[in-house]
């Protein structure tokens, strides 16, 4: 008879940590059901209003699913343009939202140790990509690739490298069946979710913002329900980080730094003694202007 009590006193404890994990969200636009170009992507898009409120939708699909399959906690990171795209007065009182930029790891931030899973809401496929809907990473307009360790990345696959220096693997992506299919190849095993299938850069065809939801809630709930499944991405160390951008100025500017090298007109690189150091100095290439006030 104690034997039984132990074992269901076991039992019982494996489903109540199977089932109390602490989820972040990271939410992106340009994965997002019927996104095609700018039009729905930025404040100054004629259809902006209207997508916001579509994105917003996804995250909150994401959610459902994720307290269905009992999550306990769960943290929002609004990941796109100027970081202010969420209607947060649409959220549960108990989601917090993280929002704007700069802010350390990014698309990422608050990442730590105490996370057991990140799901990756309505992001695209990389700027090497040849197929995917508005394929880029992390920034269309300055950059054209982003290298770690030899390994030419997407902002998904980007992700896991952070997430997984603190043990925690990403779990579920929505997006284009390219953005998709681009980290299901890097990670492995990681539930997907597919709203559109990319026709071209400005092209695709949508699933309508109800059925995405739909699938973005069961690939959720079902990425929590099997969250011992995934596991966390690690990197080799030393972090190797290139990046090229589309100006040659960046590049040589940066080379004064005596931590960076200059690889050619339009590239450099920099190496971390960990993933951390990397997005650390990541987030300074990418947001420091001497001409920005408070």
């Amino acid at each position: 008879m104690k034997k039984l009590q132990i074992t269901f006193i076991i039992i019982v404890l494996s489903i109540s940590l199977a089932f109390s994990q602490k989820i972040l969200i990271s939410v992106d636009m340009e994965g997002v059901a019927g996104v095609v170009t700018s039009a729905q992507l930025g404040p100054s898009g004629w259809e902006y209003s209207r997508f916001r409120e579509f994105m917003t939708a996804e995250a909150l699909a994401a959610i459902d699913g994720a307290l269905e399959a009992g999550a306990k906690e769960i943290v929002v990171a609004d990941s796109h343009g100027n970081g202010q795209n969420l209607l947060i007065e649409k959220f549960p009182d108990n989601v917090p939202i993280i929002r704007s930029w700069p802010r350390r790891f990014g698309m990422v931030a608050g990442i730590d140790e105490s996370f057991d899973g990140v799901m990756l809401i309505g992001y695209h496929s990389s700027t090497q990509n040849m197929d995917g809907v508005r394929a880029h990473t992390f920034s269309s307009a300055r950059l054209t690739n982003v290298s770690i360790n030899d390994i030419s990345v997407s902002e998904g696959m980007w992700v896991a490298m952070v997430a997984g220096h603190f043990d925690v693997p990403v779990i579920m992506i929505s997006g284009d069946n390219v953005a998709t299919q681009e980290v299901k190849d890097f990670l492995g095993n990681v539930e997907t979710a597919v709203v559109k299938e990319a026709m071209g850069f400005h092209s695709a065809k949508t699933l309508t913002p109800v059925a995405a939801n739909k699938l973005i809630k069961e690939a959720s709930l079902t990425a929590v329900m099997e969250i011992n499944n995934f596991k966390p991405y690690k990197l080799d160390t030393p972090v190797k980080l290139e990046v090229s951008f589309k100006h040659y100025q960046p590049s040589a500017v940066l080379a004064y730094l005596s931590i960076v090298e200059r690889i050619d007109s339009h590239s450099i690189r920099f190496i971390g003694k960990d993933m951390v150091e990397v997005a650390d100095f990541f987030v300074f290439l990418l947001e420091y202007n001497s001409s920005i006030e408070p």
